[in-house]
């Protein structure tokens, strides 16, 4: 076939449109904004508590429910599993109802016995967990009664009301034959939120209060203090979002998880960045932090330096919160709850760990020791590694999202056009798979 330049050219301008995103902009954007004013309010009134901050939690969930069912109307999507036109009786769901609630109590009824023995959920060795343990005894009771109505009317609207729920309580009850598969992925379900949200409200409070408590005279006029009190900011954002997503795991917001990633190299990898299994923590065996300090320490007496470095951190953690922040209610590890093509996901698929890890080797500048050149040999190997394993991380993640026709065309639309899949795939000397479309064509 002859080549021709005017068809050529048409190719290199013809539109190809982003996929569209599960989630909107504007989610986040409320999210954001209810966040905003309930910071300004604690900061007025000097609210720094815990219970303070679980405000802060609701002030940023309440807006996205808000925007999500009245302008988005995700309530009315088909990934919901719900026809809201169908009217049920009561009666001829009832078992199923039962079934599922037995399923469901036994699963909450194994998550604390976990709970309960296991010590670090009790002491503060891996931060605040007794106080997430206690939000959780407070909440139980509520949770329990209130599962019954909701169980019970939201199965007279879903479409196939038979989920793993159910199959649970079938098989504990031994009332039919179930598929395994379904009672495991309600398990990995469960093993998630379990998991992360005892951790998001562990750090919860902490973060939100050092926040609050930052004395403006201090921050304002010390460009380290200011970045610092900035980045800690974006984080009480990122928590903030992140324990949103957690909690509010509901079909009526399309907010459920539609599977939680089935494979054991995932959990090994997502599981070791976080405590008690953390590698990278204090004396773990990926700690590069012994002979190492930090950009503070080696700009010292450099004071444009200082002010640059810590808008470029501020800014990589502005990254990282805003990639939570895109999620609005869907946030977690380990899970499919819709694709994200929007925001910092239509630059990277994986913008939080990019800037996370572009973050420490910035802030630590692990060549740099305060030892010896084996320190900042083995300070630089061991930060390689960290880095190796969020790659780990996100291979991970596209492997279990790669059944999705959705991802499939969101990955190749990144590959076309995402800047850095694009700036990457040119340091890799390859072409840009959006340039060698434009060539055959």
């Amino acid at each position: 076939m002859l080549h021709d330049p005017a068809l050529a050219r048409a190719a290199a301008t013809a539109p190809d449109p982003r996929p569209v995103s599960a989630v909107s902009t504007g989610v986040g954007l409320a999210g954001l904004a209810g966040l905003l004013i309930w910071v300004a309010i604690a900061r007025y009134f000097h609210f720094d508590g815990s219970h303070a901050a679980l405000v802060n939690v609701a002030a940023c969930g309440v807006p996205m429910v808000v925007w999500s069912v009245v302008v988005d109307k995700v309530h009315r999507r088909a990934s919901t599993g719900i026809d809201w036109a169908q009217q049920t009786p009561w009666r001829d769901t009832i078992d199923i109802s039962l079934t599922k609630l037995a399923g469901l109590w036994a699963t909450w009824a194994g998550i604390a016995l976990i709970y309960g023995t296991f010590r670090f959920y009790w002491t503060n060795q891996w931060g605040g967990y007794p106080f997430a343990m206690w939000v959780f005894g407070g909440v139980a009771p509520i949770l329990f009664v209130a599962s019954i109505p909701y169980v019970i009317w939201l199965d007279r609207k879903l479409v196939d009301p038979r989920d793993g729920a159910w199959a649970l309580g079938t098989w504990l009850m031994g009332t039919g034959k179930v598929d395994p598969e379904a009672i495991y992925a309600h398990l990995r379900s469960w093993g998630v939120k379990a998991f992360f949200l005892a951790f998001m409200l562990a750090i919860v409070p902490p973060g939100f209060g050092e926040f609050i408590r930052a004395d403006w005279g201090v921050v304002l006029n010390n460009p380290v203090a200011l970045a610092n009190w900035l980045i800690t900011f974006m984080f009480v954002i990122d928590v903030g979002f992140a324990t949103v997503g957690y909690v509010l795991t509901m079909r009526p917001l399309d907010a459920h998880i539609r599977s939680a990633n089935p494979y054991a190299q995932a959990w090994m990898a997502a599981l070791i960045c976080y405590p008690p299994f953390t590698l990278m923590g204090n004396g773990g065996p990926l700690d590069y932090h012994p002979g190492t300090s930090d950009w503070i320490h080696w700009f010292a007496g450099h004071p444009v330096l200082l002010a640059i470095t810590g808008a470029v951190l501020v800014g990589l953690t502005a990254i990282y919160a805003w990639s939570t922040m895109a999620f609005g209610l869907r946030f977690s590890n380990l899970t499919h709850r819709g694709i994200l093509t929007h925001g910092p996901y239509a630059w990277s698929r994986h913008p939080a760990y990019l800037s996370k890890n572009l973050f420490w080797w910035i802030a630590t500048i692990p060549v740099l020791s305060t030892g010896s050149l084996a320190d900042a040999a083995r300070a630089t190997i061991l930060m390689a590694l960290v880095s190796g394993v969020y790659y780990w991380r996100a291979l991970t993640e596209e492997k279990h999202l790669g059944a999705d026709p959705d991802y499939q065309a969101y990955s190749a639309w990144m590959d076309r056009n995402g800047p850095v899949p694009r700036f990457f795939a040119w340091v890799a000397g390859r072409t840009p798979a959006g340039d060698q479309n434009r060539i055959s064509s």
